[in-house]
């Protein structure tokens, strides 16, 4: 079992690792994403949300008119994946990453994150809950410990 980590403990600003964890993500039982060579994004109060590298995503993807900002990371742009199980649901806006990133993050460019559903996502085998809210989008393992920003009350942290 790895070592607990508390998310209080996690820097701002934000770092930016690599991580040797497996990294699943299934769709109705179907394999969607599959790696050991992703990064992490590690910040104070928040669960570590992972970025894929492109070619470990098993199905297309769409661009998405939807656009975000990040104060670290920058332009996040947002994609759309089509339901392996059925092929007339589409889902938006679930899936991002950064084409032109900030300096600090130059690493994950093009690499993209996936909230934690509507699929179901792994790490190291363990599926993981969605980070409370529905903005942020950290995966939170049995590992992870510490009161976790995204919830109601919490949005001043």
């Amino acid at each position: 079992m790895p070592p607990k980590l508390n998310v209080h403990n996690f820097p701002r600003p934000p770092l930016l690792e690599k991580t040797p964890r497996h990294l699943q993500i299934k769709w109705n039982n179907q394999l969607i994403a599959d790696t050991k060579d992703a990064y992490w994004a590690l910040e104070t109060t928040h669960p570590p949300t992972y970025y894929l590298p492109p070619d470990s995503i098993l199905l297309p993807l769409t661009r998405s008119s939807h656009k975000s900002f990040c104060e670290w990371k920058g332009a996040a742009t947002y994609w759309n994946i089509t339901n392996p199980g059925n092929g007339s649901q589409e889902v938006k806006n679930r899936i991002w990453s950064y084409e032109k990133p900030t300096k600090s993050f130059e690493s994950i460019k093009d690499y993209l994150s996936f909230y934690a559903g509507p699929w179901d996502c792994y790490v190291d085998g363990e599926k993981v809950e969605p980070q409370p809210g529905d903005f942020y989008g950290g995966w939170v393992t049995s590992d992870i410990e510490g009161p976790i920003k995204g919830g109601p009350g919490t949005w001043e942290w």
